[in-house]
């Protein structure tokens, strides 16, 4: 069940905001702070935050539907998703300036998530 609940609520959560930010990736660099400055910028906001995470969610919901992608969407969500969460984590504490609510946020997401696909490929 847990695992099931991961990788649905991942799915949701993973193809709304990439779908949100395919369509406006002004959204995520408002969030994080980022500045475009130059004609790839765009392209590259759209190809990462909305492009990437809506194919992520769409896996998370194939793990969810199909048991034949269930532990490899849960292991996808262990590595990637705890990937982000350390790499957010090393820089959070030796970023040169203050970091906000964003960044807190979105680790904690991201820890939270690791950890329970961790815990339900271990039953």
């Amino acid at each position: 069940m847990l695992g099931k609940f991961v990788l649905w609520f991942s799915a949701a959560m993973f193809s709304a905001y990439g779908l949100a930010c395919l369509f406006s990736p002004g959204l995520p660099m408002g969030y994080a702070g980022l500045g475009a400055v130059s004609g790839d910028a765009l392209p590259e906001i759209a190809a990462m935050y909305g492009g990437l995470q809506t194919g992520f969610g769409l896996f998370c919901l194939l793990g969810a539907l199909q048991a034949a992608f269930y532990r490899p969407a849960l292991v996808l969500l262990l590595l990637c998703i705890g990937g982000l969460a350390l790499a957010r984590c090393f820089w959070a504490f030796n970023a040169p300036g203050e970091v906000g609510a964003y960044t807190y946020a979105a680790m904690a997401y991201e820890y939270l998530t690791a950890i329970l696909a961790a815990i339900a490929l271990r039953r």
